[in-house]
């Protein structure tokens, strides 16, 4: 059969793509001689809607680093995988009849689909999915393992709580009272749920960031977020009640500007220690409370509420009763749910002082250089019309043996905690924002655990060899009505009969999050057929720590703090070699999808607009939008399908197009007709190639190639280098774009040249790179042909170009020496006879010398 003489995407790409699958090209190989390059995408859930053109971003960041490993020498672990339990699927299910595994199973065939048509160079030999029991399995041994560690625990804790959906929602997935699926309403409801101590490793995750080479504001959102301080727990006693409230304040200095104190709506005390006539108020407040979740209620902006519930505290400084209020800003989950409210230093405390005209009274007073940064009066602060929350000296805190005025802020801390403790009224602590992991759901879809309550009342962890514990089959997936998940509906699979002694039981009918698989998938793609054990310890000794983590900045807390949780655990317990599972960690910017907006700012789906000219109208209308670029959504129906990319310029040029659009970090809106300059810039580069007869193009020979062209040629295999290794894909293409233009121009094009060229477009555009690279007469698997050495001796030069200028304006162009000295380059320049003319009759107030580019001569 003839070659084809034109550059057909359609043809060659699904030739590619069978021969890597038939070959198995790029399978790892554990234990290898070679130094090892294990490389992470953050695995996607198999939606139904199938994958838009901003999911493969990433994957096409590690596809290309991974084929530039290969060719460098490295034994590359590049898998792929299925985060597959979750709500959307069991939402379906209820929805349509339709099981939740037939459903999950459709779509990852869809997303498998879609990725292999891109051409990615997985190891699909490793593939995992969540959902399937040789998977979960090892999530429900490691979950045993947490447990007979301590780590794991039941309790009843306020959750929110959402009657529509029947199951407990995270903070994030609610919104302004409302899920984040179907705008459903959701209450705070104390509900039986399983917990991990994760508390237990705050200092270990804190520490472990340390070493690590993850983007800096990464880190600091997991310190945020773990939230480690150093203070005080103080010890206040309740007028009339032997009740006592203790506060966790970092600020002890202050307690001498106390002048009330906050509990949480949910606080234990409130109902023993609240006056009779204020019950209704507390109740009413409390079930409002109820109905935000904890990020709606810290907001900064929003107002501050809250009711007196007759009660006062006692102040132990300075003996001063101080009323005892409820307010939604303070959560039951930080510190110990209550605190002492120092209204003049602390903005909250501030804002709640002014709504219900409370005593502000001032005892930190600041330096006049502060109060002039802050431009800020200090009689301002003193009478308590401004919130002071920098530091400064203590004022006003005296009770005659505690005495510390004039003293700095750590001082006055010390000198106050150690008054404290030796009166018996609280300690030095130190707290973390972080709180235990709520680690149930009230779901069908997902993990079951692998524990049993029994009827003495004790409960059994189910024994290794008993594992998988299976989700039954059921038909039927609508919550319990208890607050329990479906499971609870399906007796025979709930009730349990200990095989060694008879005893009865009860199967814990909640299920995991759909957080417990993605904690540790990493690990199972080392060794994923592996049936006794969750891996081969070898094996993830060589393997381990995966080397470069690429994935959406959406998991830059939850996910990833989870997942170094489990793994520092496994750690402890000897089960892995290594104390943090990611070693590098970049995120992938967001690609956004073309909307539009009315003139009053309304969001108008793209179904709903047609373009006339360069302007855009709601269709039918005269009414003019406004395009701009926004995160694709179905409801907006911006979403661009890889299908329609693929089939009309093929996978190689969207593989190119998105590395092209910028750095792969930023955050970036798609053009469709921006696909159409890479895809001719493939063109290009095939026609540089391939003669019109389908071999290969007259130009190319095994002639020498010029000093010029061999600049050019190893000036690219440096920048390009370069660039992989820093994941800068975005100006290695353009350096290649140079390439493509400087050798099409040649009626010489050396083989040798052509050959290291589609070595280094391989990676980026792999199917054109694996047809070009036979035809040039190269052996397949291009991947694996070593990378070409860049030559210092050709990127050398005798002569170099310089321009001249007079006055900003180029006036010629000269060859001068390279290595010439800044004195020669100007003498150069004011004896070239086509300066000269610029020159001649003028005063030259200066020459401007820039070595190996430039001499401009200012004249007047």
């Amino acid at each position: 059969m003839s070659k084809s003489a034109s550059y057909n995407p359609a043809e060659i790409e699904p030739k590619w793509q069978s021969f890597w699958a038939e070959n198995k090209t790029f399978k790892a190989v554990d234990f290898s001689p070679k130094e090892k390059f294990y490389a992470l995408d953050m695995f996607p859930y198999p939606s139904g809607s199938g994958l838009h053109v901003g999911h493969p971003e990433g994957y096409t960041a590690t596809d290309i680093t991974c084929r530039y490993k290969r060719a460098k020498g490295f034994n590359v672990l590049h898998p792929m995988g299925w985060d597959a339990f979750g709500l959307p699927a069991e939402q379906y299910a209820m929805e349509t009849g339709t099981h939740p595994a037939v459903t999950t199973q459709k779509n990852i065939d869809t997303f498998r689909g879609q990725i292999q048509a891109l051409g990615f160079s997985y190891d699909w030999d490793r593939e995992i999915n969540t959902t399937d029991e040789s998977y979960y399995k090892w999530t429900q041994w490691i979950f045993t393992q947490l447990y007979k560690k301590g780590l794991a625990y039941i309790d009843e804790v306020a959750v929110n709580w959402c009657p529509a959906l029947g199951t407990v929602l995270a903070n994030e997935e609610v919104i302004n009272g409302l899920s984040e699926r179907g705008s459903h309403p959701v209450v705070r409801k104390p509900m039986r749920q399983w917990m991990f101590k994760i508390t237990k490793y705050a200092e270990q995750l804190l520490d472990g960031l340390e070493d690590l080479d993850w983007p800096e504001g990464v880190k600091e959102m997991q310190r945020n977020w773990i939230g480690k301080s150093t203070g005080a727990e103080v010890t206040f006693d309740v007028d009339g009640f032997d009740e006592k409230v203790v506060v966790y304040t970092t600020r002890p200095d202050t307690l001498f500007g106390a002048t009330y104190m906050v509990l949480s709506p949910e606080h234990k005390l409130v109902d023993k220690i609240a006056s009779a006539d204020k019950v209704e108020a507390i109740k009413a407040y409390q079930q409002e409370a109820s109905l935000k979740s904890d990020m709606d209620r810290t907001e900064l902006n929003t107002d501050k509420t809250g009711v007196f519930i007759g009660a006062y505290g006692i102040n132990p400084v300075n003996g001063e009763k101080l009323p005892i209020w409820i307010s939604d800003y303070v959560l039951a989950t930080y510190g110990t749910g209550a605190i002492m409210s120092v209204p003049a230093h602390d903005t909250r405390d501030f804002e709640f002082a002014k709504e219900f005209d409370l005593e502000i009274k001032a005892i930190v007073k600041p330096s006049e250089k502060a109060l002039a940064a802050a431009n800020v009066s200090l009689e301002a602060v003193l009478a308590g019309d401004v919130c002071w929350t920098g530091n400064g000296e203590s004022i006003n805190s005296s009770n005659g043996e505690l005495d510390i005025n004039g003293l700095s802020v750590d001082d006055a801390k010390a000198g106050t905690i150690a008054w404290l403790e030796q009166k018996g009224a609280g300690k030095g602590a130190t707290n973390y924002k972080l709180r235990d992991w709520l680690f149930s759901r009230q779901r069908y879809w997902g993990e079951p655990f692998p524990v049993v309550h029994m009827e003495d009342g004790s409960t059994k962890l189910i024994e290794e060899a008993e594992l998988p514990v299976q989700l039954p089959e059921m038909e039927e997936f609508k919550p319990s009505g208890t607050g329990e998940s479906p499971l609870a509906n399906n007796a025979d699979w709930v009730s349990y009969t200990c095989p060694t002694t008879g005893a009865k039981g009860r199967r814990e009918t909640n299920t995991m999050p759909q957080w417990a698989g993605s904690c540790w998938y990493y690990l199972r793609y080392i060794d994923p057929l592996n049936e006794e054990a969750a891996w081969d310890k070898k094996k993830e000794e060589y393997w381990m720590p995966v080397d470069l983590y690429v994935g959406g900045a959406e998991h830059a807390v939850l996910h990833l703090l989870y997942s170094r949780f489990w793994h520092h655990v496994l750690f402890d317990l000897g089960f892995v070699s290594c104390p943090e599972p990611y070693q590098k960690l970049v995120n992938q910017g967001m690609i956004l999808g073309l909307s539009y907006k009315n003139s009053r700012g309304v969001l108008i789906a793209n179904d709903k607009v047609e373009q006339r000219g360069d302007k855009y109208f709601m269709i039918g209308t005269d009414e003019e939008l406004t395009q701009f670029s926004a995160k694709m959504s179905k409801s907006l129906k911006n979403v661009v399908n890889p299908d329609d990319i693929i089939e009309e310029y093929g996978a190689d040029a969207m593989r190119l197009y998105e590395m092209f659009m910028g750095p792969l970090e930023a955050t970036k809106p798609w053009q469709t007709a921006g696909v159409e300059g890479v895809y001719r810039f493939l063109h290009r580069a095939w026609k540089m190639i391939v003669g019109q007869d389908g071999e290969l193009h007259e130009a190319i020979t095994t002639e020498p190639i010029s000093e010029e062209l061999n600049r050019t040629l190893h000036l690219t295999i440096k920048k390009v280098g370069e660039d992989l290794e820093n994941m800068r894909y975005n100006t290695a293409i353009s350096a290649m774009m140079v390439f493509v233009n400087e050798f099409s121009k040649s009626k010489v094009r050396n083989l040798d040249a052509m050959k290291m060229f589609v070595q280094l477009l391989a990676p980026f555009a792999p199917h054109i790179g694996e047809e070009l690279w036979t035809r040039l007469g190269g052996e397949t698997d291009v991947s694996y042909v070593a990378w070409p050495e860049v030559s210092e001796a050709a990127l050398k030069q005798d002569e170099i170009e310089v321009i001249f200028q007079i006055n900003g304006k180029v006036r010629g162009k000269v060859k001068v020496p390279a290595g010439i000295s800044r004195e020669d380059m100007q003498a150069l320049a004011l004896a070239n006879e086509a300066i000269k003319k610029f020159t001649d009759g003028k005063t030259v107030i200066k020459t401007i010398a820039v070595p190996g580019r430039l001499v401009n001569v200012v004249v007047k």
